[in-house]
Order: structure tokens, then C-alpha cells, then sequence
């Protein structure tokens, strides 16, 4: 499940109208690579379809939004909108594993901070394994009050990905030469 910037670069890759979200032009061929690798193995990659929109420059002073399928042109993507957060919502629910590294949108305005919180509520379930990487998304948590109810939080977002992809961390490795 893609929330927040990362998103809009995977909407784009399958020609979705993203205004100007952000979007990592210069590696959008990876986004293409993982939707290739995900179809040819039957993972499901979950994208939002609706988004919450501003038009405005000023995130932290934006005062009002307007949700849509499509990201206008001149809009911008703060928060995921109503259906995605309800078919997230679905699948977590299901779940019995989660690793969340990232925040659905610009959550730092309350405004937009509904996905990211709800997220953070359904990963926060009694027997469900959570690990929540990112300072961000820690400070996501606590701000829900969900933080005591994840199963471990890890301040290093990106290690814990690099973690998970197999990659030998340097803070590992010398302990290991150490050992």
C-alpha cells in the first residue's frame, strides 16, 4: 500500500494525472520495474484512488482541500482521500504482519493528517506484528496515540528498508568484525 510522495510516482508510471505532486522524475523506471515484478508474480501493489488535493503553495497554511480522483493540474496531493483510506483500512484489517516506513500524506497540518493517523490506528491492532521505520512515521504514531500499541519502532526508515531488501548495514557489519 503507496501513500504520500512515493505514490504519485507509481500513479504516474500507469498514467494517472498527478498536478504538481511530487514526483521523482528520474526514477520512474523503478517504479515501472516493481509494478512489472509485482504483475509477473501476483503481488497486489495497493495505489490510492482518491486523493486529498490543495491548490496552494503553502502546505503548512493551507486551510482547505478538496478530494478527487484525478490530481488536477495546479493541485497538489496532501493525504490520501476517503476510498483509499477505506480500502486500506480493509486489507490491514486482514493483516497479521505490517512494516509501515512513511507517512500517507502531509500529516504535519491537521488538515491532512486523517490518512496517515487512521493508518496508523489499523497497523495499532491487538495481535498484530507491527514495525513502524522512520522518524516520521514514529511521529505519526505518537501523535495518534498508537505508539505504545506498535510492536517496535525504528528510527532508521531507510536502514530498516535496506534491511529488509538484504543489503549488509555498515552499523552490522562492524559489529559482526567487532564480535
Amino acid at each position: 500500500m503507496l501513500g504520500g510522495g512515493l505514490a504519485y510516482s507509481f500513479l504516474r508510471v500507469k498514467g494517472r494525472e498527478t498536478g504538481r505532486s511530487r514526483v521523482d522524475e528520474e526514477r520512474l523506471y523503478l517504479a515501472e520495474r516493481v509494478l512489472k515484478k509485482a504483475a509477473e508474480r501476483q503481488v497486489g501493489i495497493y495505489l490510492p484512488a482518491d486523493h486529498k488535493v490543495i491548490f496552494e503553495n503553502d502546505l503548512g497554511g493551507a486551510t482547505s482541500f478538496a478530494v478527487h480522483r484525478e490530481i488536477p493540474e495546479g493541485g497538489i496531493g496532501v493525504d490520501i482521500g476517503p476510498e483509499t483510506l477505506a480500502a486500506y483500512r480493509k486489507v490491514l484489517a486482514e493483516a497479521k504482519t505490517v512494516f509501515w516506513n512513511g507517512p500517507m500524506g502531509y500529516f504535519e497540518n491537521p488538515l491532512f493528517a486523517e490518512g496517515t493517523f487512521e493508518v496508523a490506528r489499523a497497523i495499532a491492532r491487538p495481535g498484530v506484528m507491527s514495525v513502524v521505520g522512520g522518524g516520521e512515521s514514529i511521529a505519526a504514531c505518537r501523535q495518534a496515540g498508537v505508539a505504545e500499541s506498535i510492536s517496535h519502532l525504528s528510527t532508521g526508515g531507510g536502514a530498516s528498508l535496506e534491511f529488509l531488501e538484504g543489503k549488509i548495514l555498515p552499523g552490522l557489519k562492524a559489529l559482526e568484525v567487532a564480535a
